[in-house]
């Protein structure tokens, strides 16, 4: 788990190391253990290293192959790495290290970019072939790793950050009027390849660019799973299919352990509980776990350590609580806000923030249970997609903060532009073949799309930002693409998850199954009082916020009046959603 970054020139010059330097400087905290950097004429590589597997120089970034004539930079891992090596050994290829970096460019020699179809994890990369100029970009199927970069005449640059695009210079940093319709309507998700910022955008997940010598490129998506079922699934019973999930996901979890550091657990719910049994299962033994909580406000709890507690007790964990008083939250949001590669509005990512930094202390890498409600449907909106006459309407209804006229009536006058861009977005999304029920419908947009710009990259932020390393085994391919295929009722039974609920009463206690939903609550950014409220009013109503103006006046007078009194259909408060957004261009110093 590192941090990339790069130039690549189409212009004739040569490319900027020192830009390179500052893209490197900015993610540094992604790889605290060292850095490297290559400059190769036109091309400039740079990379920060946290290491994880082959803890030797050996594996040391940029890696260089002279014998094959590449050149590569690589955040993520490849589970399945020690297959691949012993399949490319037997073709006759030679190894000069013990990690998975080095095996990337060995199975790029080898199947060229459909090398990534065979790669079981997460990753970004760039390869540089020495002899064509050609250069190859490429993310993982669900955009675990993330991948940014900026255009201009002549240049590209890549980062695993937006932050460090805009920290190389020259590049347009004013929001993007489109972009904002989604984070103003979709709950802060902009998809790919919008970001934010004007001059920045991001490679989709599971794709492919190749990058010419002369600045011609071409992309392609390398996965797509249909979701829907196949002819002998029609007949499975539903025994069956819970039998098929459990060993896919026992595989999931075992794949993550692969590592030469201590691998813990981020233990909050009912997945990540899940994945403590199957560790046991394994035979892991004095496992370390991680837990936090917060003050309530308004009535609202904030902790489920009675759950989490629960668990690590039956299992004998090496456990951590961390909670966290609304003085220190307060103290803490700045540094938050900071490791967002782009504005998220969930409070989530102030308690993996937090809670990163706690487990920082003990280990590198943990597993957490991210991704299970996008592809088992644990969400609250998927039971009413069922019978849903327009599937596009319902969704809209269930998961946007508001409709284009409410949009254009929240947003300043320079900034109302119809706001119908998120919706015809999800209408398109609904209307591409491969995925027949409204559920799977929107499964299909939550786990190919929203998953990537809330939950995976909320993680991937606030974890790297403590240096820590996170695997998600929910988004194992493998386990995705049978959940894509399991009936919609079987994931829909038991108010959501039910066919994951049912597996895990063969291996966890029941207590914790049957529980209310729960996330991190962090219930002082919901209910925003006292100093939260002071601390976003002065940021809406400061001078940068005024000449931007991206919020109506009146608007905002209305949620600095009653902020509890605005909360959006998935229970997040207007009032945290446009104060997120402006304390995050203040902290960046951009828009």
């Amino acid at each position: 788990m590192c941090g990339i970054a790069g130039e690549i020139r189409f212009d004739g010059h040569i490319a900027d190391a020192d830009a390179v330097a500052r893209m490197m400087r900015a993610q540094a905290r992604r790889g605290p253990d060292s850095c490297g950097q290559l400059m190769r004429g036109r091309v400039g590589l740079g990379h920060q290293r946290l290491k994880i597997i082959d803890l030797s120089h050996r594996s040391a970034q940029p890696m260089v192959d002279p014998e094959l004539g590449l050149d590569l930079v690589f955040n993520g891992c490849i589970y399945n790495y020690q297959e691949l090596r012993d399949e490319l050994a037997a073709f006759g290829y030679r190894f000069f290290s013990g990690g998975d970096t080095e095996v990337i460019i060995k199975a790029y020699h080898a199947w060229g970019a459909d090398c990534v179809k065979r790669f079981k994890g997460m990753f970004a990369f760039a390869i540089h072939e020495r002899e064509s100029g050609r250069i190859v970009l490429a993310r993982d199927r669900f955009g675990i790793k993330p991948l940014y970069y900026s255009e201009k005449p002549g240049r590209l640059r890549f980062s695993s950050t937006l932050p460090g695009i805009v920290a190389a210079g020259d590049v347009d940093t004013s929001v993007d009027p489109e972009a904002l319709q989604f984070y103003m309507s979709w709950h802060a998700v902009v998809p790919p390849p919008w970001t934010i910022l004007k001059g920045i955008r991001k490679m989709p997940p599971a794709s492919v660019r190749v990058i010419e010598e002369d600045g011609s490129s071409r992309e392609h998506i390398f996965w797509d799973p249909p979701f829907g079922q196949t002819g002998e699934d029609a007949v499975r019973s539903a025994e069956e299919w819970q039998e098929m999930v459990l060993a896919a996901l026992r595989t999931a979890v075992e794949r993550r352990m692969v590592s030469d550091v201590p691998v813990g657990v981020l233990l909050s719910g009912v997945d990540s509980s899940l994945i403590v049994g199957l560790l046991a299962e394994m035979g892991q033994h004095g496992l370390s776990t991680f837990s936090i909580g917060f003050e309530e406000a308004n009535g609202e709890k904030g902790d489920e350590f009675v759950y989490s507690d629960l668990i690590a007790k039956h299992y004998g964990t090496d456990h951590h609580k961390l909670f966290v008083p609304s003085d220190d939250l307060l103290k803490e949001l700045p540094g938050a806000i900071h490791a967002m590669a782009e504005p998220m509005v969930s409070y989530d990512n102030v308690g993996f923030y937090l809670l990163s930094r706690e487990v920082a202390k003990h280990i590198k890498v943990v597993q957490s249970g991210q991704g299970a409600d996008e592809v088992f449907a644990g969400y609250h909106w998927y039971p009413p997609m069922a019978g849903a006459n327009d599937p596009v309407a319902a969704y809209a209804r269930a998961f946007f903060d508001r409709d284009a006229e409410i949009l254009n009536r929240h947003l300043g006058p320079d900034w109302r532009n119809g706001g119908s861009l998120p919706l015809d977005f999800v209408r398109e999304h609904f209307a591409r073949p491969g995925a027949a029920d409204p559920v799977a419908k929107a499964l299909r947009i939550d786990s190919t799309v929203m998953l990537v710009d809330d939950p995976v990259k909320r993680v991937d932020n606030m974890t790297m930002a403590w240096g820590l390393e996170a695997r998600v085994p929910f988004l194992d391919h493998d386990l995705a693409e049978l959940a894509a295929r399991v009936p919609s009722e079987l994931k829909l039974a038991g108010g959501g998850k039910g066919i994951l609920k049912e597996v895990a009463r063969k291996v966890i206690p029941e207590q914790v199954i049957d529980r209310p939903k729960g996330y991190f609550p962090v219930p002082a950014l919901k209910y925003i009082q006292g100093p939260y409220l002071d601390l976003v009013r002065d940021a809406l109503t400061s001078q940068a916020a005024r000449e931007r103006g991206l919020f109506d006046t009146l608007y905002l007078e209305r949620l600095f009046a009653d902020p509890t009194g605005h909360i959006t259909p998935l229970r997040g408060s207007e009032l945290w959603q446009v104060g997120l957004l402006e304390l995050w261009l203040q902290q960046q110093g951009v828009g």
